[in-house]
């Protein structure tokens, strides 16, 4: 049995493109990411990103759940601390309702967002303290065993939609032990803690009625082009992208200027985020990616395409899947 792929969008919203643009691009991302046999499509909350479209996650989801028909969509992930855990059980027991078997509901306790925007979100700054205890009450919304007296999340009450961690430290790793959930580790753009926390997850693991046995999904992220030589291009436009995003003070920077602030440090940072990054031909990612998932010990790669332009993510899909074809779990 060859190892489930999975992917990551961000829906990055591209120079000179519009959110409607980047939602169109999302629809047609999981489309093809449907037809190439990828098991399941996340969409991860950020707040006050100009580069990124997916911040209302069950929005998105249920837009592209209208144009697909097979394939698992989820949050990848909501950062529950952002929320009331009732409300976050209706949104996905509304969708559950929608699309019966097709909904994930991935959580994190980070804020996906600033000082200010949290501000804005009108979010606690204690709020993540909570989080144990918030993944507990919606648990028991969505399952129909309601913690709090007299409060059932409609829709949402005996929906069983899966939960799953997101983390990327060891505190995500011991929760999703703890409670028996599925660990999705970050490795995508924090790769530090990747191996001794899925080690501490599968070691200290107590199966749930959810789950009888550890399954970790790792992040890593792909740029597969039919030549080696146009997927490093990709590479180095998806490095000045990052940079941009994350150090240039929210301005659109041209490419020198975007190379000026790889140069003066932004490199160091871009590139440690970048470390699981799979690059190349399908040959050359085949073999990048099954070493990868080897040093994960990964039931399930979730692939974030790095590639800038939108008819190069969707290539990067396609030849992704047909190299992982025959792989092994």
């Amino acid at each position: 049995m060859q190892i489930p792929l999975s992917v990551l969008d961000l829906a990055p919203v591209a120079r000179g493109e519009t959110v409607g643009s980047s939602i169109a691009a999302s629809v047609a991302l999981a489309q093809r990411a449907e037809q190439a046999g990828y098991r399941r499509v996340w969409y991860a909350e950020h707040h006050n990103m100009r580069h990124i479209a997916s911040s209302a996650t069950s929005v998105l989801i249920a837009h592209v759940g209208a144009h697909t028909s097979t394939i698992r969509l989820g949050a990848g992930g909501v950062m529950l601390p952002n929320h009331s855990p009732l409300t976050i059980a209706e949104q996905f027991g509304t969708l559950e309702a929608m699309y019966p078997g097709r909904i994930d509901l991935g959580l994190g306790r980070a804020p996906g967002s600033d000082q200010n925007t949290m501000y804005a979100l009108r979010r606690d700054a204690n709020s993540a303290d909570r989080f144990p205890q918030d993944v507990l009450e919606l648990q028991g919304y969505l399952t129909g065993h309601s913690r709090v007296p007299g409060v059932d999340a409609i829709p949402g009450r005996g929906s069983d939609v899966p939960l799953y961690v997101l983390g990327s430290s060891m505190f995500g790793a011991g929760l999703a032990a703890a409670l028996g959930l599925p660990y999705a580790f970050a490795s995508h753009f924090a790769p530090q803690a990747l191996e001794p926390a899925v080690a501490a997850y599968r070691r200290d693991f107590r199966p749930s009625e959810q789950l009888d046995a550890p399954y970790v999904i790792a992040g890593v992220n792909a740029i597969a082009a039919d030549t080696t030589e146009a997927a490093r291009a990709a590479r180095e436009a998806t490095r000045r992208r990052l940079a941009v995003g994350l150090f240039g003070q929210g301005r659109d920077l041209s490419d020198d200027e975007a190379e000026l602030l790889l140069s003066s440090g932004a490199g160091v940072h871009v590139d440690r985020m970048l470390t699981h990054t799979a690059v190349g031909t399908p040959a050359e990612v085949r073999g990048q990616l099954t070493d990868f998932a080897r040093l994960a010990d990964a039931d399930e790669l979730i692939v974030a395409h790095q590639a800038p332009g939108t008819e190069e993510r969707l290539r990067s899909v396609t030849l992704v899947a047909a190299a992982m074809e025959s792989v092994p779990a």
